[in-house]
């Protein structure tokens, strides 16, 4: 979960042979804890990106549902989430230190077993880490929203992501989008529309679920008038 950064237009996306990032690896800093956090923690809870499929009982010690996080950002929200469903097991993916460091204070801070991490793009872990018809559900809280025009394409929620997406779910595993800018929301409600395998469990926009916590960004722009939208499917 990051704040929407506008990208300059010396960012180039990190170069990839088959497909467009819906990312760039921005520097940033690393806090003392952080680091420290990277360098104890990470070896328990930081998974290696590996082209072979992931097993949920052995990375945990136990079977529960598994939702999968896309671009945790700073892991406020992921930590308190799972330390409120701790039935469930969150696996997050983030391509920025900084912010796999974060997380890992919080999951030392709040003592949490049910969260590990893979620090890789988000489209290959889906692709050859998570099981077919295994997910409980996805989280996708805050993508950056590629503001300008012909930067719309990098944007994560596209057709072909959310196909490929919908066939990791298991039977009833839902979707959960959130957004504070509106054009994203609304091509966000159409491709998901538009995609077979999904049925929107509201009449457009759904209200934030209970689990889903405010961030301080969220709370900063909801005092400043923005709107904040989420979408909940659930695979048919």
């Amino acid at each position: 979960m990051t704040d929407p950064i506008e990208p300059d237009e010396s960012d180039a996306p990190v170069a990839h042979p088959r497909s467009i990032r819906s990312f760039v690896v921005r520097a940033g800093r690393m806090g003392t804890g952080q680091m420290r956090a990277l360098e104890q923690l990470g070896p328990r809870f930081v998974l290696p990106y590996l082209a072979e499929t992931l097993e949920p009982a052995e990375v945990f010690g136990r079977t529960a549902p598994v939702v999968l996080e896309i671009g945790f950002g700073m892991g406020d929200a992921t930590a308190r989430i799972a330390e409120a469903l701790p039935d469930t097991d969150f696996l997050g993916v983030e391509v920025h230190t900084p912010g796999v460091g974060a997380l890992l204070k919080h999951i030392d801070e709040r003592q949490l077993g049910n969260i590990r991490i893979v620090q890789h793009d988000a489209v290959e872990v889906l692709e050859h880490m998570i099981a077919p018809g295994s997910l409980a559900g996805v989280h996708i809280f805050f993508p950056d929203p590629w503001h300008k025009k012909k930067h719309n394409k990098r944007r994560l929620i596209q057709a072909p992501f959310v196909s490929r997406l919908v066939t990791r779910l298991a039977p009833d595993g839902y979707l959960h989008c959130a957004t504070d800018w509106q054009p994203y929301a609304e091509q966000m409600l159409e491709v998901l529309s538009a995609e077979p395998g999904l049925v929107n469990t509201a009449e457009g926009y759904a209200e934030k679920p209970a689990y889903r916590p405010l961030t301080k960004f969220e709370n900063r722009g909801l005092r400043l008038g923005h709107g904040v939208w989420d979408l909940v499917f659930k695979r048919r």
